[in-house]
């Protein structure tokens, strides 16, 4: 006689240096856009959670934000943030770029992790990126370094090699109901997510230090359910004047290209007609300032 398998829930933290994969990763097997994703490092800003349904497992995934050492206070809550993480998690997922190494980075979370006994997997990410003959030594190193409970080569944005990742941590996971129902993809509010999107769009349409010097709030986020239609008037945070002018353009035509290509993943996420209205506010050294890093939620 077959007994059925227990089923098995948990939390997994997805946690590396900045532009590793990590926020592919989890809209890849979401398979929907919950974490941003730009080629610039430290996006993502905050733990975004993705939750997994499997026959036998609910897996609940938190995207962190890049580990980097730096003075900057946004910077350093940003670090907290992710190994906050680890400490409110049953197993940790270490992501590495194996074409662009961060020896300081990954240095950092291994010592963290000898403070702790968390299970830790390591994934070998952008496995595309790199000739076949130099995996082996990658993957021989990192045996050396730490020892992990399993070592995967993978590729986020091919998708190859997640199931073997998947299922890796499955097997690790502890004995439990699930935490969510079958409809949650996320604990985040869709308010939450549609200004990330907004974030992400600032991230791609500008450069230098602008993106580092922004942060978005919803003001307003109305549904109409008689007329099908969602309102949002959202607010875009700089330090300075002059970034207020970069991010607005000339004649306005920055502003409404965010807010063209925003407007158009709000839309695929919400299913419905959105109306977006955006508005550029200048809030002095609001990075340096921890009150107005907690006002914008990190």
């Amino acid at each position: 006689m077959n007994l059925q398998k227990k089923f098995k829930s948990g939390f997994i933290a997805i946690i590396g240096s900045p532009n590793v994969g990590k926020s592919t990763f989890i809209n890849t097997i979401i398979g929907q856009k919950i974490s941003i994703i730009s080629d610039k490092p430290q996006t993502t800003r905050n733990k975004i959670i993705a939750i997994l349904h499997r026959d036998s497992s609910q897996m609940i995934f938190l995207d962190t934000p890049g580990v980097h050492n730096s003075s900057k206070k946004i910077n350093k809550k940003m670090l907290e943030t992710s190994f906050s993480a680890i400490d409110d998690v049953d197993i940790v997922c270490m992501m590495i770029d194996v074409a662009k190494s961060d020896p300081v980075s990954e240095s950092l979370l291994i010592e963290n992790f000898k403070k702790r006994t968390k299970p830790v997997i390591i994934a070998l990410n952008k496995i595309d990126l790199i000739q076949k003959a130099k995996l082996l030594p990658i993957i021989d190193h990192w045996n050396k370094i730490y020892p992990f409970n399993a070592i995967l080569p993978v590729s986020c944005l091919k998708s190859y090699n997640l199931d073997s990742l998947i299922s890796e941590m499955e097997k690790l996971l502890p004995a439990g109901p699930p935490y969510f129902s079958e409809d949650n993809i996320t604990d985040m509010p869709e308010k939450f997510i549609a200004a990330e999107i907004i974030r992400e769009k600032i991230f791609l349409f500008t450069s230098q230090e602008i993106p580092y010097s922004t942060a978005v709030t919803i003001e307003s986020f109305k549904e109409n359910k008689i007329k099908n239609i969602v309102k949002i008037n959202a607010i875009i945070h700089v330090e300075r004047d002059s970034q207020k002018g970069i991010i607005i353009g000339k004649n306005g035509l920055k502003l409404k290209k965010i807010g063209k290509e925003s407007r158009r993943d709000i839309e695929k996420m919400t299913g419905i007609k959105v109306f977006l209205s955006l508005f550029v506010r200048v809030q002095k050294n609001w990075t340096q300032d921890y009150d107005s890093l907690q006002k914008f939620g990190y």
